[in-house]
């Protein structure tokens, strides 16, 4: 049995290795799939790599794997028993219906898994992705005449939400008070959260208060390292979507926060393994937290300021979604909170200028109606 190589960065570039490192493995699971995949979509596959964001081509990607799974297992449109086995004539047979009808499978499905029945449902943005996929694929393979018709002014229109159709989740600011001295305190823990937390609570401190200050997405939390602060000049760098770097200038709240886990609870350097020495945020294995890790903190300490569940907690997502609504609910231009949080459309930071939950409960509250008031048992 060969002896599996050990990957090593040669970077020559400003970005640091880990940066380096986490764009490989997206393009090295894009290259996974598209191994997997009909050679006949060579010239979709050059297109992503040309034209979209690697997160976004892995999406992508994995869209075209499950259909192409689909039409195995669903369909009678090939006789493949492999995806890799699927022929062009096969995607010469398909036709616009066949994918509106994908899609309407799409929107909640079942898969068997060892004695388990796993139901799986989908929300109208995720479907609306599915077709974009399936829509620049098929509109490649015309272009590249490897179809006889371009299927894709057949498909049905998928509905998406619009903008400011959904409410938007976000902490408000007294909640945010109850979790910052959750993770300050260790109240409201239970008593094998609490042993976690003496070891980590300045770690989860920092962690919230970058979230709170800066609308960071998770991936770019999840890959600062120590070195991206320069705590002399009062800044830090980040890396975000689309190969953009950004400098940040840090507040005080941060800098004592995150200051203070360096220099009194982060392991020390000559304990950690090479690749995880400059990782700013790492678990109590002494390894670069992960997404998931960050993810399930987070999920703990807002669960704790919305008064639910663990499970009901709000993702690192809802976290940038307070920071947005925080900083326009304090006065801030719209267009700095564009800014400050890379969105590409203003219209997107505009979603959060809308959201007026305060103002609704304000509302109601002026609405109380003389009624005599039972004990709620």
């Amino acid at each position: 049995m060969a002896e599996e190589k050990h990957l090593k960065i040669n970077n020559r570039s400003d970005k640091p290795d880990n940066i380096v490192l986490r764009e490989h493995e997206i393009i090295a699971k894009c290259e996974e799939i598209q191994f997997q995949l009909p050679g006949f979509l060579r010239g979709f596959f050059a297109y992503l790599r040309g034209n979209v964001l690697p997160m976004t081509r892995l999406s992508y990607l994995n869209d075209i794997k499950f259909f192409c799974q689909y039409l195995i297992d669903e369909t009678d449109l090939t006789s493949a028993t492999e995806i890799s086995g699927i022929k062009l004539e096969d995607f010469n047979k398909i036709k616009a219906v066949d994918i509106n009808i994908f899609i309407d499978y799409c929107r909640k499905y079942t898969v068997e898994k060892d004695s388990e029945i796993i139901v799986y449902e989908n929300s109208s943005r995720t479907l609306a992705r599915k077709k974009s996929s399936l829509s620049v694929m098929f509109r490649q393979l015309y272009r590249d005449e490897l179809i006889e018709k371009n299927i894709t002014d057949g498909f049905d229109p998928i509905r998406v939400p619009k903008a400011g159709e959904r409410e938007i989740k976000a902490l408000q600011d007294d909640e945010v008070m109850i979790m910052l001295d959750a993770v300050s305190t260790g109240s409201h823990l239970t008593a094998k959260e609490r042993q976690y937390w003496e070891k980590t609570k300045k770690r989860d401190k920092a962690i919230l208060l970058l979230f709170l200050t800066y609308g960071l997405r998770l991936f770019e939390l999840q890959q600062l390292n120590v070195s991206s602060f320069n705590f002399r000049r009062g800044e830090f760098k980040i890396y975000r979507k689309r190969d953009k770097e950004a400098v940040m200038p840090l507040n005080q709240s941060v800098t004592d926060a995150v200051g203070d886990y360096i220099d009194t609870e982060r392991a020390h350097d000559d304990t950690l393994e090479e690749k995880h020495k400059d990782a700013l945020f790492l678990s109590l294995q002494g390894k670069r937290m992960t997404e998931r890790q960050i993810r399930e903190l987070v999920k703990k300490y807002t669960s704790i300021g919305l008064s639910t569940s663990r499970k009901a907690g709000y993702s690192p997502h809802k976290l940038r979604a307070t920071a947005a609504t925080s900083l326009i609910g304090r006065g801030n231009s719209i267009y700095d909170v564009q800014a400050l949080l890379d969105h590409e459309q203003v219209t997107t930071t505009q979603l959060y200028a809308n959201h007026k939950m305060n103002v609704k409960r304000d509302l109601v509250n002026d609405m109380e109606w003389e009624l005599e008031r039972k004990e709620r048992k």
